[in-house]
């Protein structure tokens, strides 16, 4: 069978990632959270393991420099990419939400400022609703945002959703459920169909 190239992100959805995959026999013997390496191979050969960063990871399967990759549902939203959407891996799971001061409540046709680190995401809920918005691309403490007036409300991932409490905001409204996905390049889905679907089918057999 073809060799295939795995893109995953290194931190917590690697780690998940990796024990997931060891479940189903698949080992990269190499592999530390404290190498620097970039490129592993499991003991098959069969699999390429390359770590680039959460939000490149859609980036790499869409343009083939990637057969599958290993990522949250946030990333592959706001990078709207091409690619086959395969598998929940049911890892990290939490949730996008809208939040802000409880009387700054989104309503349709009014221009509404919302800061995010996922302003794609941001403006395709809001221009459902029918809520003209200007988004702020922030990547950190997006909760400062309608604390010090520069937007109206936030979109961020929510876990617990003590950081927003702790900051004085509220929920206003909860979104899309996310979790890790497996996706898959199209042209290799086709071109690498036999490696990719028993690679497919071994994650399938780790998660029952």
């Amino acid at each position: 069978m073809d060799t295939i190239t795995l893109a995953l992100a290194k931190g917590r959805t690697a780690e998940d990632s990796i024990k997931l995959l060891e479940k189903t026999g698949i080992y990269f013997d190499d592999f530390s959270n404290k190498s620097r390496k970039l490129v592993f191979y499991d003991n098959t050969g069969r699999v390429k393991l390359i770590f680039v960063k959460a939000v490149d990871v859609p980036t790499y399967v869409e343009n083939g420099a990637a057969d599958m990759g290993i990522v949250g549902k946030d990333n592959i939203m706001e990078a709207e990419a091409d690619i086959y959407e395969i598998l929940d891996l049911r890892l990290g799971q939490c949730k996008f939400a809208v939040a802000g001061f409880n009387d700054d409540q989104p309503t349709s046709g009014n221009i509404l400022t919302v800061a995010s680190k996922y302003p794609a995401v941001a403006k395709t809920h809001f221009l459902k609703k029918g809520v003209p918005v200007e988004t702020i691309k922030l990547n950190g403490s997006v909760e400062l945002a309608p604390i010090i007036g520069l937007a109206d409300v936030i979109v961020d991932i929510v876990e617990t959703g003590n950081t927003i409490k702790e900051n004085g905001l509220t929920i206003l409204e909860e979104l899309d459920s996310i979790s890790t996905r497996l996706i898959v390049n199209k042209a290799s889905f086709t071109t690498k169909s036999e490696s990719v679907h028993a690679f497919i089918n071994t994650l399938q057999t780790g998660l029952e």
